[in-house]
């Protein structure tokens, strides 16, 4: 009769004989010179324990991480605030940009009757009466630049206060520049027509223009965009502000018509003559 295999268990192979691997033997705790051996994790072999080295070299690596990204956002910070555009209003930005755009289309406007200019000297059958008109046309665009003659169009009046005398000749010239650079074709300063050669001279409550002694309160005429002349004169950080915060005030009226009547003369250059063609 075949015996009869119990459920459950299967009878070993190799002839019946279950091999048991030895176990690892540990040096009994607190025994000298028994060697200890790293114990293996449940996901990888055996690692060493790290040294006092490495870890010093990572946390100077960590310092130096956290240095630079320290030195960054201050870096960040400084530019932010150096960048006086970023503190500006909408409007503010807004105005900014309409008066670089009105620059723009003055100056697209130049090239354009430029080219329309030689265009007509090339195609005139008559180069010579076309030539003399040209010459009269720049005649009268040089002299209304120059101050040699009057002049009216649109423009602003600005009127400057300075009860205090606290206004020095530069910060009277800032404002004449910021015209020039705003587009004026014609300006008037006190009674005085400014030109090319104009000069402020002077001190704080004595100043000249040309050496004409003017006093407070200052009123000054200017050919060109209203728009953008007054734009350009309350531009936050700009020539109003600076006169504020001199002490002084400075308001701009816009006006459709601007007639400046005073004249200069132009004295004969010293050094310079025509070039020959």
């Amino acid at each position: 009769m075949a015996a009869k295999r119990r459920p459950g268990k299967r009878p070993p192979r190799g002839g019946g004989k279950t091999h048991t691997p030895p176990r690892a033997k540990t040096a009994a705790p607190g025994k000298a010179g028994a060697p200890v051996r790293p114990r293996a994790s449940a996901t990888g072999p055996a690692t060493a324990p790290r040294s006092p080295a490495r870890y010093r070299a990572a946390a100077l690596i960590g310092v130096l991480i956290a240095a630079l990204g320290f030195a960054i956002a201050v870096q960040v910070h400084a530019n932010s605030q150096s960048d006086s555009l970023s503190n500006l209003r909408e409007d503010d930005l807004i105005g900014i940009l309409d008066n670089q755009n009105a620059r723009g289309d003055r100056l697209r406007q130049q090239i354009t009757e430029l080219e329309q200019t030689l265009r007509r000297l090339h195609d005139s059958g008559d180069r010579n009466a076309a030539a003399t008109q040209q010459a009269e046309q720049d005649a009268t665009a040089l002299g209304i630049l120059l101050g040699t003659l009057p002049a009216t169009g649109p423009g602003v009046q600005i009127t400057i206060t300075d009860p205090d005398h606290k206004l020095a000749p530069e910060d009277l010239l800032d404002v004449v520049e910021e015209l020039r650079g705003a587009g004026a074709e014609a300006i008037q300063f006190g009674s005085v027509r400014v030109g090319t050669s104009t000069a402020f001279t002077g001190r704080r409550g004595a100043v000249s223009i040309d050496g004409t002694l003017l006093s407070a309160p200052f009123t000054v005429f200017a050919i060109g965009d209203a728009k953008t002349l007054d734009t350009a004169l309350n531009i936050p950080g700009g020539v109003a502000a600076a006169t504020r915060a001199a002490g002084a005030a400075l308001s701009v009226t816009e006006r459709p018509t601007v007639t400046i009547s005073v004249t200069r003369s132009l004295a004969p250059p010293k050094y310079a003559s025509p070039a020959p063609h």
